[in-house]
């Protein structure tokens, strides 16, 4: 499937017309989750994007499923609600099985799975994903899965989940970034079976989960790739988490720059436009800049991905540069718009709750790297 840019932009944007501010605003109320939002874009292929055409997806790079992510934020959406199907299915698809690949990828495709969950971090590991103790037992055909994850998203909201365990004793191996496997697992056969979900309350709406394993069997042709290979395989999702969460801060970025420069423009105060005040129009000039610095590594690390290229550097590079300056031009919204920034017909808290989820999981993805 050939898409220009351009071409992609405007599908989004007619897509994201259909859900005004009233539809989000109502699911962060609810406390909920935007089913209709997501169940459309997956019906008209968007999140298919990565697919392969043979398996019926789109064909498409990196460098596009980021802009779609990015348009869905700048049109006042959340792609974080559905992210994950973009990223989280890179490990598979690099490092998949033939098999696993035709009887996944196809479903995932028209959205009757959903693999929007990947279950790396622990309490104890801290910065260092080396140290994880989650482990897997090979016993004959299974595995047995012991351990506990936690700010494990979208949970509730996925039917496949990829998992990163150790196979082999940290202690065994040779380099302390072999010995991990990874695993698809299947959450409507898990939950209740192994597997214990226990919500985390958090202060934005961003469902997040604690997961406990006991027992959890596992069939040995959920295994992705090599056994002790994991660690290396996750990298791939990894890195297109951090460069597809970079474009969804440029994206909320250019929202609140947006947002802000229009009402500076109509605000008046003493007379004038507050917009004509240095204090205010070079703040936002300042994260203007910003964003668009950052955008420039976001094409960097997608071209590099897409080539096939190491683009660990690039990925961090970008997504650091993009939460900066989204953060920015969110506290220039909030704080121009002054009371009205808090009131919920502006919009603004609500999309600042969206750029801080964003902010969260940059410094998350950061920590749970750990060093080859």
């Amino acid at each position: 499937m050939k898409i220009s840019h351009q071409e992609l932009r405007d599908a989004i944007r007619a897509l994201c017309s259909e859900f005004p501010p009233e539809y989000f605003r109502k699911v962060d109320e609810e406390r909920g989750y935007p089913d209709a939002f997501v169940d459309k874009l997956t019906r008209e292929g968007w999140m298919a994007a990565l697919i392969p055409e043979e398996f019926g997806g789109s064909g498409l790079g990196l460098a596009e499923a980021s802009v779609i992510m990015e348009e869905i934020n700048r049109a006042g959406g959340n792609a974080g609600a559905c992210h994950g199907q973009m990223y989280n299915m890179g490990t598979l698809l690099r490092h998949g099985s033939p098999e696993q690949k035709r009887a996944y990828l196809p479903r995932i495709a028209t959205g009757e799975l959903r693999l929007q969950s990947m279950g790396v971090t622990e309490p104890t590991a801290g910065t260092n994903t080396t140290r994880i103790k989650t482990f897997a037992e090979r016993k004959g055909d299974r595995y047995v899965v012991n351990g506990q994850k936690v700010w494990i998203s979208r949970v509730q909201h996925s039917e496949l989940m990829i998992l990163l365990a150790r196979t082999t004793p940290l202690g065994e191996v040779t380099k302390r970034s072999r010995g991990m496997s990874i695993f698809l697992v299947d959450l409507r056969e898990a939950i209740g079976n192994g597997l214990e979900v226990k919500p985390i309350s958090n202060m934005v709406n961003h469902e997040t989960n604690e997961l406990f394993f006991d027992n959890l069997e596992i069939p040995v042709e959920n295994l992705i790739g090599e056994e002790g290979m994991g660690f290396r395989y996750i990298l791939d999702g990894l890195n297109a988490e951090r460069t597809l969460i970079a474009a969804e801060c440029i994206g909320d970025g250019h929202w609140f720059i947006d947002k802000v420069t229009a009402y500076a423009a109509e605000r008046q105060v003493f007379g004038r436009p507050i917009g004509q005040n240095q204090g205010v129009a070079f703040p936002i000039a300042e994260a203007k800049i910003e964003i668009e610095a950052a955008d420039l590594m976001r094409w960097q690390a997608c071209q590099l991905f897409d080539a096939g290229e190491p683009c660990g550097t690039e990925a961090n590079m970008a997504k650091y540069l993009a939460a900066k300056a989204s953060w920015e031009a969110a506290n220039c919204c909030l704080q121009f718009h002054g009371g009205f920034g808090f009131a919920t017909e502006y919009d603004v808290e609500l999309q600042f709750h969206a750029g801080l989820r964003s902010t969260v999981q940059t410094s998350r993805s950061r920590s749970r790297t750990g060093s080859p």
